[in-house]
């Protein structure tokens, strides 16, 4: 499925599509995957702005890329192939 990328602000979040599962990286301005997580359907944007600075989560980087599957047992699946290949900083290892 097709993948966006977007400045990882709350308007560059705003704008990422919300109908479907998804995996997202949180990328440095190198590009380099910072952290991997997956948002269910409806709450693509909610979940990412849970990462932005002053909430939650938060997670450093400059741009967020985000991959819609069909189910969240794929966007699952790809999360943790994507973990195991980049092993991101904010990622609890051996997840």
């Amino acid at each position: 499925m097709a993948k966006q990328t977007a400045d990882f602000t709350k308007s560059g979040v705003g704008k990422l599509p919300e109908g479907q599962p998804v995996v997202y990286k949180i990328l440095t301005k190198s590009g380099k995957n910072n952290y991997t997580g997956v948002a269910e359907p409806g709450r693509v944007q909610q979940r990412l702005q849970e990462h932005l600075p002053g909430h939650k989560d938060y997670i450093p980087g400059a741009k967020v890329q985000v991959q819609q599957t069909s189910s969240i047992g794929e966007a699952r699946q790809k999360e943790t192939a994507t973990i195991a290949r980049d092993k991101p900083k904010y990622n609890k290892q051996g997840k």
